[in-house]
């Protein structure tokens, strides 16, 4: 095989972060994504309506000439969130509304911190239609942080998807055996977005020859043998499973520094790098269904008319790109080669 045509893709779940570093990722992701659940954990976070709406006239306006690139808005759950944002949300085109445990991850200290108190939020967003996207850790520090995931399903996420059957949920990046098997083993309302790092890496990529700051991300790679599941599932095939890069920019300064940001910016190639993984497992019969339609599917969106055709070409991505301001930024996976291109 040396092309490969399919139904033009989506992104379930990425950062465009805000200002002039849109001009660099909103293009990124236009150039081969129809549309992308955008996440709201900005500073301050999106948490109403007319938050939404402004952040996103402001990445239409970043948006390249001639592309009919779509952003999907979402609502940054709080304690404050009330049962009226939600529904103020929905009417104004709010696609989705994010659940972060405060502090889980970049820009989440305004995040929940009592997850039962968001019980009547949820039984609202049910009865409203909209989808609740989990990023599933928790916090505590007592507990390892390549347990975390775990830990919140047996804790948290059996708990609200046992409560909320007609809710759907979204189980955001999934890193573990553990949450793949939780998601094929729920009801149809309940799916998970797989990132192109988890698929590629594991924590030896992290941290075998030293601390590699641009394979961090949050949640952290894990064992070799989750990596392995989550392989599994994809080649496999259910429509449970679907494209979410998780795609999360920070200028090269920010991440070889003390502290490190988590975030793994994928967007520049990142229908490339899920070509490549799907072709390793000799499963790129079932690259369509995972990017192009089984998340259009479960939002109840129409899958897109459009086509792309990506091409049998080894090549290697650049070590460094610019942002805007002219600061660099290191792609995932930089220096290393892929075996598909995006044909122009």
């Amino acid at each position: 095989m040396t092309t490969l045509t399919i139904c033009t893709p989506d992104d379930w779940h990425l950062h465009f972060r805000d200002g002039d570093i849109l001009t660099e990722t909103v293009a990124a992701t236009a150039r081969c994504f129809q549309r992308a659940i955008v996440m709201p954990n900005l500073v301050p976070p999106v948490v109403n309506a007319e938050q939404a709406m402004a952040y996103k006239a402001r990445i239409l306006a970043a948006r390249p000439a001639q592309s009919t690139f779509e952003p999907l808005m979402t609502l940054f759950l709080t304690n404050a969130t009330t049962p009226e944002d939600i529904m103020a949300a929905k009417a104004s085109g709010v696609v989705a509304a994010k659940l972060y445990p405060a502090g889980a991850t970049t820009n989440s200290a305004a995040a929940v911190t009592d997850l039962e108190a968001m019980y009547p939020v949820f039984e609202v967003m049910a009865t409203q239609g909209m989808p609740l996207l989990i990023h599933g850790e928790v916090t505590d520090h007592h507990i390892d942080i390549f347990d975390r995931e775990k830990v919140f399903i047996d804790q948290k996420m059996s708990k609200i998807v046992e409560a909320f059957p007609h809710l759907k949920v979204v189980f955001e990046h999934i890193t573990t055996s553990d949450a793949a098997q939780f998601v094929l083993d729920a009801s149809d309302n309940v799916a998970a977005t797989i990132t192109p790092q988890h698929l590629l890496m594991n924590r030896n990529d992290l941290l075998v020859g030293g601390v590699r700051p641009h394979n961090f991300c949050l949640p952290v790679l894990k064992r070799n043998t989750h990596q392995a599941a989550l392989r599994q599932v994809v080649k496999s095939g259910p429509a449970k499973f679907f494209l979410g890069t998780d795609s999360a920019p920070h200028a090269k300064e920010a991440k070889e520094n003390a502290c490190g940001c988590a975030g793994c910016y994928s967007a520049w190639s990142a229908i490339e790098l899920y070509a490549h993984v799907f072709e390793e497992l000799d499963a790129l019969d079932k690259l369509e269904g995972f990017a192009s339609h089984y998340g259009a599917d479960f939002y109840g969106l129409p899958r897109n008319e459009g086509t792309i055709t990506l091409v049998r070409e080894e090549w290697t991505l650049p070590d460094e790109i610019m942002l805007p301001d002219g600061r660099p930024i290191v792609p995932f996976f930089a220096g290393q080669k892929v075996s598909w291109k995006l044909q122009a």
